[in-house]
């Protein structure tokens, strides 16, 4: 599955042919937000007739359409208004909510439900909830977790706890998450929280010579919390510096041969499934960056490492060449 942050729709054929079997788009301030969250509208942002040209587009091309909400960090695009200021766990910072004001969930609620609800033949919900920058030192967090025995997990897990029940009570869709966050969460609270029933963990390592026993012990850990389904995120440009103008194509095959030795190994853990891969390709590092590699200077890199993933390890022995195509032992989904 590819993971954009803009979607280019003349390239969707090109992701098909490559292997991709899914688009995982994430909108920010370029989808068409009406109403109450108008302000959140990017002078550039999609119409409503691009949002449905988009899931043509994809379906015509056999891509399954994901779409990502941010719903805890990363909503700078939210919180940089004046009119959602009051809703930052710090004031001075406006990349992660406040989970402990009760305007804060139905804001999300109402992000939510605007995307979904221009997206009906959705299957999956992305929400996001990584790097939440900053949680725990707001005095609200300070004051929840001097009563709860300073358990931020806990409190992490409460805010999305409520945004998996509100999806699954209100769209039946099953969540996806950056599992970033829930390293740092004891078992016994991601169990007590009782997310894993509807959501799964998308577990993320964009290094090229990352420590696949560690990736195991991750995978394990989310096992004995009571996930069913795992995903896996991998990179294949915009992640070797904000500044970065040229995709380093050998760094990004080296991280896909990586997760290709982890996909091979999930036989030996039946109690958690592979359910797809995600290679996402990041267009910058936050919302208030200058953009990194562009998508163009990219698809070389994307050809790669999607055909990597298609072909095994063998694929590229001399000289770089395209074919194939990915088999759908989980969903091969790319990103930009």
């Amino acid at each position: 599955m590819v993971h954009l942050t803009c979607a280019s729709l003349q390239i969707f054929p090109l992701f098909s042919k490559l292997g991709a079997n899914g688009i995982l788009i994430e909108y920010e301030d370029m989808f068409p937000f009406k109403g109450d969250l108008e302000i959140l509208k990017s002078p550039y942002a999609y119409s409503e007739e691009d949002i449905e040209k988009i899931q043509e587009l994809a379906a015509l091309n056999k891509l399954e359409l994901i779409p990502l909400v941010q719903t805890f960090g990363h909503v700078e695009f939210i919180l940089k208004h004046d009119k959602y200021r009051h809703l930052r766990e710090v004031e001075r910072f406006p990349n992660s909510f406040n989970p402990h004001v009760q305007e804060t969930m139905a804001v999300v609620k109402s992000v939510v439900t605007q995307v979904l609800s221009k997206h009906p033949q959705a299957n999956w919900v992305h929400i996001g909830a990584d790097e939440v920058f900053h949680l725990g030192e707001g005095m609200d967090s300070k004051n929840w977790m001097s009563r709860n025995a300073g358990n931020m997990g806990k409190m992490y897990l409460n805010h999305i706890r409520d945004v998996v029940s509100f999806i699954t009570g209100q769209w039946g869709l099953h969540t996806l998450l950056w599992d970033d966050m829930l390293r740092k969460v004891d078992m016994a609270a991601i169990q007590d929280s009782g997310i894993a029933k509807h959501a799964s963990p998308v577990l993320w390592f964009y290094a090229p010579d990352f420590d696949t026993q560690q990736i195991g012990k991750y995978i394990a850990k989310y096992a004995e919390c009571g996930f069913k389904t795992i995903w896996f995120a991998s990179a294949f440009k915009g992640t070797t510096g904000p500044a970065q103008a040229w995709t380093p194509l050998n760094n990004h095959l080296q991280n896909h041969l990586r997760w290709l030795k982890v996909i091979q190994s999930m036989s030996k853990m039946p109690s958690i499934r592979f359910q797809g891969i995600v290679l996402t390709g990041w267009q910058r590092y936050d919302h208030y960056s200058a953009l990194c590699e562009l998508l163009p200077v990219g698809i070389p890199s994307l050809a790669v490492c999607l055909q990597t993933l298609v072909n095994g390890e063998g694929t590229w022995l001399g000289s770089c060449a395209a074919g194939g195509g990915v088999c759908r032992k989980g969903s091969t989904m790319g990103g930009v």
